[in-house]
């Protein structure tokens, strides 16, 4: 099928062949037939794309901290990759779709197959969005009417802030599409409107809806005439949908306001306010959030979970079908914010149309119904360039930011043959797939397992996908490379368990490793020398400045996830079980409690590990440090000296032992744990990291996971 991608690094829109995404739970399929650009989010985007490096930087100065906070922490070289790799990755467009559905996930009831629906979903022949991010279109609202839903309902929900009342008067700034739309439900809603903007003919609209108007083009004062408007008594409210980086569009708004007025910011303008300007009539200020609750909510948006009406009347899901009731009854008309509707294959056309005309407003995109070709889940991208006699044939599930950056191009430089991607929405795939060499891209990962010739899985997924896909691929009789962790909770390990030796049972003898690429980082192996001179006991001390993250990132949710100490400190215990070389026999975690009523993702926490041989290790994870500090820290103690690796870039002795070895650049080890692995199965060689090995570091991460839940 096809769909619009953005490039942010050259800036070019991209018409991408890209195989039809997987129907999620709790989401349903929908066949396109016509989506509406965003006149300003995409004409933003497009035009950021467009800009050079240093105007991109000017855009966006708090990602040049982080950026140079990143130079000072992992060095240069790996910070310039990073960005890159991020510029690269192409942004799916459009968030205004209009179709049929095709399938339904599980979970869904409010839909069926052959509705008509109004969604969020993207420029695309067929798109998955969740079920809250939908609605029923009704039968006398033509697709052409509809597809302007989700626009109208980011206006309306700036409108419902300003809680406007019958007879009242209101100013709005900017008449886009989302102003004049916005013109047209404060007048239905018994509002008088009087209406800003540049341009004319976006003026004359507006009149025609039924508002008053200011050229701003001219040398007409909107602040008298606005007093006049509101027969010298202020305006009640102000509505801004305009996108500037001025300041002026909040400052007439607060002049132009009677006392206790509102105003409510839908657009982006210049936000250095003057205090007086609002402090003295008491004026409310809002900022609207998009189509309304729910917005940026995972439980209500990815997992479908329903605000109560009698407490939260209005969500986005019924902000999409107020506008669709108001578009039945006639009170919206879109008819004259049609700008001109371009076929799916000629959109890059649409773009440089909406860059050229700033006047335009609704650009719309229209899909041939093309079943055959929207249905196909696999596709052809590649050839099979490598030596036919190859005998590790790798097929890979995940292409997230990790994967797609470092995980998958390490794959490729082992020379192993990548033959098939598999993704769930497919953008990802197609990206990486074509960059690294795969021969097929697909979102059927139950096809590629079934595929005899691929004998190697690697999984770079979500954390709560490791253990389902490492049980099918054992089950298939495949080779596994898992990125850590290889589970999140004892039960999977145990199901795990089963299927490795059930595989055995049956004679496969399939491999299986888990991304523990730490171990195989130069200076950690040069560590690993030194201390294995002595049979000494030694005490570690290994402080990780892990750095807070939101507690409503995926990786914090106890089930998407798994928590930070069972996502990444497992690669830490890991290090400590291999320079001790020697099982882990007791283990004791604490974290820092946070005041009550902040969440406490338990993140800030001390591991202590007491292995056989006598030695001690202390894992420091903190997520309450600074970001510009290295973020790991390894010091170990043994027979009188002392060796300390400073973030995979520098290694320290101190004693007889005494040794200093910098690296120009931080390598945590990862292209050499590919290297491995790949090695191991070309030579019919034990996995280099034991089987058992991995079970019981696994198995301490969910101890230590566990004990800090309870505390």
């Amino acid at each position: 099928m096809k769909q619009v991608l953005q490039d942010l690094a050259k800036g070019t829109s991209i018409i991408a062949d890209v195989p039809r995404p997987r129907c999620k739970k709790g989401h349903v399929l929908i066949q396109t037939a016509q989506s509406l650009i965003s006149a300003g989010t995409e004409r933003m985007l497009v035009d950021f794309g467009r800009s050079s490096y240093i105007e991109k930087a000017r855009q966006q100065p708090e990602k040049v901290k982080m950026v140079l906070d990143k130079v000072k922490a992992d060095g240069l070289l790996p910070t310039i990759d990073a960005v890159k790799s991020k510029l690269n990755q192409p942004l799916p467009m459009g968030y205004s779709n209009v179709g049929t559905v095709i399938e339904i996930g599980t979970g869904v009831s409010n839909f069926k197959i052959g509705d008509r629906v109004l969604s969020n979903g993207h420029h695309a022949e067929v798109v998955c969005v969740p079920k809250n991010l939908c609605a029923k279109i009704p039968d006398t609202v033509s697709d052409e009417e509809a597809v302007f839903t989700v626009v109208g309902a980011i206006g309306l929900q700036g409108i419902r802030l300003a809680n406007p009342t019958l007879g009242e008067c209101f100013i709005v700034t900017g008449l886009g599409l989302i102003g004049l739309m916005v013109v047209q439900i404060l007048r239905a809603n018994g509002c008088r409107v009087l209406g800003l903007d540049f341009d004319p003919a976006k003026l004359e609209l507006a009149r025609q809806y039924g508002a008053e108007t200011v050229n701003l083009a001219e040398i007409q004062d909107p602040i008298s005439t606005a007093d006049a408007f509101s027969r010298g008594r202020g305006v009640d409210g102000v509505i801004i949908t305009a996108s500037t980086k001025s300041n002026e569009p909040m400052h007439q708004a607060a002049t132009m306001c009677r006392k206790k007025g509102r105003v409510v910011l839908v657009g982006v303008v210049g936000l250095e306010l003057q205090r007086s300007d609002f402090f003295e009539k008491e004026i409310s200020f809002h900022v609207s959030c998009s189509y309304g609750p729910g917005r940026y909510d995972s439980s209500y948006e990815d997992h479908g979970n329903d605000y109560p009406v009698g407490y939260v009347r209005w969500t986005e899901q019924r902000n999409f079908e107020a506008i669709l009731d108001m578009m039945a009854i006639g009170a919206i008309d879109t008819d004259d914010l049609r700008t001109k509707t371009f076929e799916i294959e000629n959109a890059p056309k649409a773009y440089d149309l909406l860059m050229a005309e700033k006047g335009a407003l609704g650009v719309l995109l229209s899909y041939k119904a093309d079943i055959k070709a929207s249905a196909t889940r696999t596709l052809a991208i590649g050839e099979n360039t490598s030596n036919t006699s190859e005998q590790v044939i790798i097929g890979a599930i995940g292409a997230g930011n990790y994967a797609g950056r470092i995980l998958l191009p390490a794959f490729k430089r082992t020379g192993a043959r990548l033959k098939t991607i598999a993704t769930s929405q497919g953008v990802s795939g197609t990206h990486h797939g074509k960059k690294l060499g795969f021969e097929f891209n697909t979102t059927n990962s139950n096809e590629m397992l079934a595929d005899r010739e691929v004998n190697t899985i690697v999984i770079g997924t979500q954390h709560s996908t490791h253990s389902h896909f490492v049980e099918q691929a054992l089950a298939a009789g495949k080779n596994v490379f898992v990125e850590k962790p290889l589970a999140l909770t004892n039960k999977q390990l145990d199901k795990i368990d089963e299927a490795y030796r059930a595989a055995y049972d049956r004679g496969e003898n399939p491999k299986l490793m888990v991304g523990f690429n730490r171990r195989y980082a130069p200076l950690m192996q040069k560590l690993k020398k030194q201390v294995e001179k002595s049979t000494d006991p030694m005490s570690i001390m290994y402080t990780c400045n892990a750095g807070a993250i939101p507690a409503d990132t995926w990786v914090q949710d106890s089930e998407a996830g798994g928590g930070r100490i069972i996502g990444e400190a497992c690669h830490f215990i890991d290090i400590v079980r291999f320079l001790c070389g020697c099982p882990i026999v007791d283990i004791q975690a604490a974290s820092m409690k946070m005041p009550e009523g902040v969440t406490d993702c338990h993140d800030t926490a001390s591991i202590m590990l007491r292995f056989k041989n006598g030695s001690l290790a202390t894992i420091h994870y903190f997520a309450n440090g600074h970001q510009s500090f290295p973020k790991e820290r390894i010091e170990v103690f043994q027979n009188g000296n002392i060796m300390i690796l400073n973030n995979f870039r520098r290694l320290t002795g101190f004693g007889n032992k005494s040794i200093n070895c910098k690296t120009f650049k931080q390598n945590k080890g990862q292209q050499e744990c590919c290297n491995n692995f790949v090695e191991s199965l070309r030579n019919g060689e034990n996995t280099p990291i034991p089987y058992e090995e991995i079970m019981e570091v696994s198995r301490v991460a969910i101890k230590a996971w566990d004990q800090l839940l309870v505390q």
